[in-house]
Formats: structure tokens, C-alpha cells, sequence
């Protein structure tokens, strides 16, 4: 052969291996997933992840890694994934708080501009209980309570600014009565506050309490999403107790750095909805006391922008800062 047509030969592989070569470049996941949780092992927020992070590896082959970091409300976790490379191999799996935070932090990034939205993965609604010394027996009732002793009764949250602190302003805001604070370090300090009677009332993701006012050591007396829940469904909505348009979940989600190229990211949110349809996953979700959510990237973003509207114009208008 020669040197000319050797030379179109090898030109002639080379082009064909290129392609190849390209593909293998492009195939998703090459490597384990880092995916951040924002918070401690063992809550609902880190244990939505492990689900989802074993998914991943048994679809893919590649381990996904859970790593905790929680500190400032989630967002030294958030921040770490907002300033990662935006290859699809650090991913977050956080909460609703990160559109509270927004109003809340003087943060260093943006969560609506500098994160790429994956999917919604699951909900949980809070649990409104009571003391059983608490001469309420509804929402209602409660509500009259507390407007004919303004200040009197005290609450419980499990910190300033978190989403059971929050969701008690918006029920404050929406009913115009008035209670007092107490935050505590935790749900679980929290709760225990109210069964022990230093405070009276709680709001609390409904798996922290719901077990204790089973027990009879608190009373329930509504959940706060729009429709009643599985977990529960003997306990009516705030709503429908009297206080219209009240709806308020705890949100879980799965979010990539902004940049990530979108065919992961369609790739992430199509295996995400793909293992929320299974049997299995509903059932681990449903002893977690979460419903499987999914849905599109865009529908994250939008769920994204209007928490952060709305919880931006209650921590305004009550007047919150944490110190």
C-alpha cells in the first residue's frame, strides 16, 4: 500500500472513531454523584435523598454519595453546590427553606438564577397541635382562643426563621390573632415543649407529632396542605377548618449548579420520575410520611419562584430578622 492511500485509510478510521470516541465522552454517569443534603443525617430531608441517591446507582450503576452539610439554614450546603462545576456530578437535594433563606441570609448567590432546577421529589404537610390543657378542640376553636387572649398563648417553633416558624406567621397573618414565639433547637425540642406544657401550640412536619397526638399526649387538630393526607386522613385541612386558601407543605427537591448541560439535566429529571412511579419508592415514601411529587424542571423553577415571592412578603410584612 502506498503512502497516499495509507494515508486515506487511517483518516478514514480516525473519522469513524471520532464519533465513538465522542459518545463515550458524553455518556452520563462515568462517575459516582456527590449529592449534597443541607442538613444532618436522619431527617425526612436527608432520608428523601437516600432514596433517591440508591435509585441512581441501581439504574446507572454509579454511586450516588450522600454528603451532609448543614450550618446558616442549609445554605452553606446550597452554597457548595451553587460554586460546583456544572457537569451533573454534585447535585442538592434540599428543602423548601431554601426559598425562605432568600429573605432571610444575606447570601453570596441567588438559588432562582444560580441553580438548575431538576425535579420536585416529594411534600409533607405540618401537623397544627395543641396541649391537651388547650381547651380547643378545632382550628376554629383555637382561632377564637387566641383572639380573646391576644399574646397569650405561645407557640413553638423549631428555630426563627424555619418553615414551622413560618408557616405559623402565614396562619397568624391569614386568621389575625396573635401568639407569642418560643424557638427551640429542633423539631423534636419543640414537639417535646408542647406535650410538656411550656408552650401550647405547635405547627411541625406532621411525623414529628402526629404519633404523640395518637397517643393522646397532644391534641391534632389539622394539616396544613390543601387536601387531607394518607398518612392521616381522618384530620381535616386548616382550609377547610375555616381559614381558606391556607396551604403550606414541607417540599423536597433536586437541584444541579446553573449550567449544567440539559440533557443531564432532563436525564436526572426523567429517572427521578421514573423511580417516583414505583411501587417501592411510594411505599418507603409513605412510612416517611411523604407523597411522591415529580414533574417537569420548569415546574420546579416556577414552584421555586412563587415560594419566594410568598415568603419573602410575609417575613416583610411580620417584621422577621434573626439576630
Amino acid at each position: 500500500m502506498n503512502g497516499a492511500i495509507w494515508l486515506v485509510v487511517m483518516a478514514f478510521i480516525a473519522g469513524l472513531a471520532g464519533p465513538v470516541a465522542g459518545l463515550a465522552a458524553e455518556r452520563y454517569p462515568a462517575k459516582p454523584i456527590r449529592i449534597v443534603v443541607p442538613f444532618t443525617p436522619g431527617g425526612s430531608n436527608d432520608l428523601v435523598g437516600r432514596i433517591v441517591a440508591q435509585k441512581f446507582l441501581e439504574t446507572w450503576g454509579q454511586p450516588a454519595i450522600i454528603d451532609n452539610r448543614p450550618g446558616a439554614g442549609s445554605t452553606i450546603g446550597i452554597e457548595l453546590v451553587v460554586r460546583a462545576a456544572p457537569d451533573g456530578y454534585t447535585l442538592l437535594a434540599t428543602s423548601g427553606g431554601i426559598a425562605i433563606n432568600v429573605s432571610l441570609y444575606r447570601l453570596q448567590f441567588n438559588p432562582v438564577t444560580d441553580l438548575a432546577p431538576v425535579a420536585l421529589v416529594a411534600q409533607m404537610p405540618y401537623l397544627l397541635a395543641v396541649n391537651p390543657s388547650v381547651p380547643a378542640k378545632s382550628t376554629q376553636d383555637l382561632i377564637n382562643l387566641a383572639k380573646a387572649q391576644p399574646g397569650k398563648l405561645a407557640f413553638a417553633s423549631s428555630g426563627a426563621g424555619t418553615s414551622s416558624h413560618l408557616t405559623m406567621e402565614m396562619f397568624k397573618s391569614l386568621t389575625k390573632i396573635d401568639m407569642l414565639h418560643v424557638p427551640y433547637k429542633g423539631g423534636g425540642p419543640a414537639v417535646n415543649a408542647v406535650i410538656g406544657g411550656e408552650v401550647q401550640v405547635i405547627f411541625n412536619v406532621i411525623t414529628g407529632p402526629l404519633p404523640h397526638a395518637r397517643s393522646g399526649k397532644l391534641r391534632a387538630l389539622a394539616v396544613s396542605s390543601a387536601k387531607r393526607v394518607e398518612i392521616a386522613p381522618e384530620l381535616p385541612t386548616v382550609a377547610e377548618s375555616g381559614v381558606p386558601g391556607f396551604d403550606v407543605i414541607a417540599w423536597y427537591n433536586l437541584f444541579a449548579p446553573a449550567g449544567t448541560p440539559r440533557r443531564i439535566v432532563d436525564q436526572l429529571n426523567a429517572e427521578v420520575n421514573r423511580m417516583l412511579q414505583q411501587a417501592e419508592v411510594r411505599e418507603r415514601f409513605r412510612t416517611l410520611g411523604v407523597a411522591p411529587l415529580g414533574g417537569t424542571p420548569g415546574a420546579l423553577g416556577n414552584y421555586l419562584k412563587f415560594e419566594v415571592a410568598r415568603w419573602s412578603k410575609l417575613i416583610k410584612a411580620a417584621g422577621i430578622e434573626l439576630k
